[in-house]
């Protein structure tokens, strides 16, 4: 069990940003998005606060959002990195097969990954890392490196918005050229 007073906390101003995005989304009619949550059991709870001070999780979590956009199922999930090598530990296998069914049941999965030390955001399709997972379960690198990122699938972000739909968009638009 992953302990929620070490582990609970990465990334969260990522996905402050992201939770504000899918907010504006929402009010603009655009997409009705979701933070999944992750069940924890609270192990320590602080008397006088009634704050949890340890606790662990539940089980596993599948993603970190999910939602539709225009009526497309959509879920994704949020990582940050702070070097140019990417380790595929920071992506469970649960999630790869949970995502892996969702995009055979029509919906749209990705990732959405942030190099903390270049400051840039990238759009990542769920092939891309099925490619890579793929790779290391052949016993390949168990990881991939900054320079196989698709940096044309840059992620714009601006007023503290993280604007991945037109890269969704133009996912869509690759897959119904395909």
């Amino acid at each position: 069990m992953a302990n929620w007073k070490t582990h609970g906390l990465r990334g969260s101003a990522l996905e402050d940003l992201i939770n504000h995005t899918i907010e504006k989304y929402r009010a603009q009619g655009l997409a009705l998005i979701q933070k999944v949550p992750t069940p924890i059991t609270p192990v320590q709870i602080e008397p006088e606060s009634r704050h949890i001070t340890l606790a662990y999780f539940d089980q596993k979590s599948t993603v970190d959002y999910i939602g539709v956009v225009q009526g497309i199922p959509v879920c994704f999930d949020a990582k940050e990195v702070h070097v140019d090598t990417f380790t595929l530990q920071n992506i469970h296998e649960h999630q790869v097969t949970f995502m892996r069914d969702f995009e055979k049941q029509g919906g749209i999965s990705f990732f959405i990954v942030y190099y903390a030390h270049r400051n840039e955001l990238y759009y990542l399709p769920y092939a891309d890392v099925q490619r890579f997972w793929d790779r290391a379960r052949a016993g390949g690198r168990k990881s991939f490196r900054y320079e196989e990122v698709d940096t044309s699938r840059a992620i714009e972000m601006n007023n503290l918005t993280v604007h991945f739909l037109p890269q969704l968009v133009r996912d869509l638009e690759e897959r119904d050229n395909s």
